[in-house]
């Protein structure tokens, strides 16, 4: 916003305080004024060494005459004391704030780096401090992720566009090659574009949390879930076994059944070769509701399970299969569970395979 030069802060408060310091400086001479106004009178009497009258004395007058320059003076002196010293107790009372406008500066220009890091004892100026500390880190995070997001989607994008453009290449300098062949291999990659770019959209309305909350049961999502993905599971030779209880949330109906869609399908794809299993279960743990799948599989240390929810991230034997996917399966659930106020947890089994827990805000029925 563009705004007209104005007062500074800092000399508004100088003239506060001189001119408090002024007032109270009124008010206190008023009030010897008038305390010595009750017990001295208006005349005097004067008298000779001898005790003879000699005239009536203005002792009101008089006084005021005398009183008068000296209160003035205190008043001046009063004046300039409050401008200096409201100048310099201002300055330091603004000098966080001074730093504060700084760093916001810096953030303007783009700079996410740096911190206030204001020190001293907790205040109000301190707590602002570290508040936009927090909002510097959380931003300085978000735009990391994002710009990393970009770069590995643009990555992804163009891989089956270069797939592509080879085959069509390919294509125009052999006439008479196979264009079944052709057509059919420009299909699975125009498919998995098409699969990524869904993702991405769908990735990027649960960021915007831009829906409709209503009631929500997980336990109803969790059988619709199983039913529709039971023939790739029987595909993959794989076991479904569920245990559903009432579990009510609020959210929206249709990213919430992504989320346990795409729990479910990662479950079952990525499994044992043969005579695997996939659990679902739902329940109530205090104030949430969780929804768990948990599948058996190939084992997971902790830390690639960790960065299993990152977009783009795979296990590494997981990037060569058959059904690698677009990458985006967690990362989706992640997004959508935060967007639901909720947690995702992510624990590799002994035995092999994983476990992951959703955990989202209970309502009651």
């Amino acid at each position: 916003m563009d705004r007209q030069p104005g007062v500074s802060v800092r000399l508004k408060l100088t003239l506060t305080y001189a001119g408090f310091l002024m007032v109270a400086g009124l008010l206190l001479l008023a009030a010897v004024w008038l305390f010595l106004l009750r017990y001295v009178p208006d005349r005097a009497m004067l008298y000779n060494p001898d005790d003879r009258p000699n005239g009536v004395f203005p002792v009101r007058s008089a006084l005021l005459e005398v009183f008068a320059p000296r209160a003035a003076a205190v008043l001046a002196f009063l004046l300039v004391f409050g401008l200096v010293g409201g100048w310099l107790l201002a300055g330091r009372m603004l000098a966080p704030l001074t730093r504060i406008t700084d760093a916001t500066r810096l953030t303007n220009h783009g700079s996410l780096s740096h911190r206030i890091r204001l020190p001293g004892r907790r205040d109000e100026f301190r707590e602002l401090a570290d508040a936009f500390d927090a909002m510097l880190a959380r931003l300085e995070a978000h735009v990391a992720e994002q710009q990393r997001f970009a770069a590995n989607a643009s990555h992804e994008l163009r891989t089956p566009l270069a797939i592509s453009k080879t085959l069509l290449d390919v294509a125009r300098d052999d006439p008479h090659a196979d264009t079944g062949e052709l057509v059919e291999r420009l299909h699975a990659v125009n498919a998995r574009a098409i699969d990524l770019t869904e993702a991405l959209l769908l990735l990027s309305h649960a960021n915007q949390r831009s829906f409709v909350r209503e009631p929500v049961d997980l336990s109803l999502l969790a059988e619709e879930a199983t039913e529709t993905l039971l023939p790739l599971a029987e595909k993959h030779g794989v076991t479904i076994e569920t245990d559903g209880d009432l579990a009510l949330t609020s959210g929206s109906p249709a990213l919430l059944l992504q989320l346990t869609t795409n729990l479910v399908h990662n479950a079952i794809v990525h499994n044992l070769p043969d005579h695997g299993t996939v659990r679902v279960c739902t329940g109530v743990r205090g104030e949430t509701v969780v929804l768990t799948v948990e599948n058996t599989g190939e084992r997971l240390t902790p830390e690639l399970a960790a960065t299993l929810t990152e977009p783009f991230q795979r296990g590494t034997e997981r990037i060569h299969a058959d059904h690698a996917g677009v990458g985006l399966g967690l990362a989706i659930i992640k997004t959508i569970t935060q967007a639901h106020g909720g947690t995702l947890t992510l624990t590799p089994r002994a035995a092999g395979g994983i476990h992951i827990t959703v955990a989202l805000p209970a309502v009651v029925p």
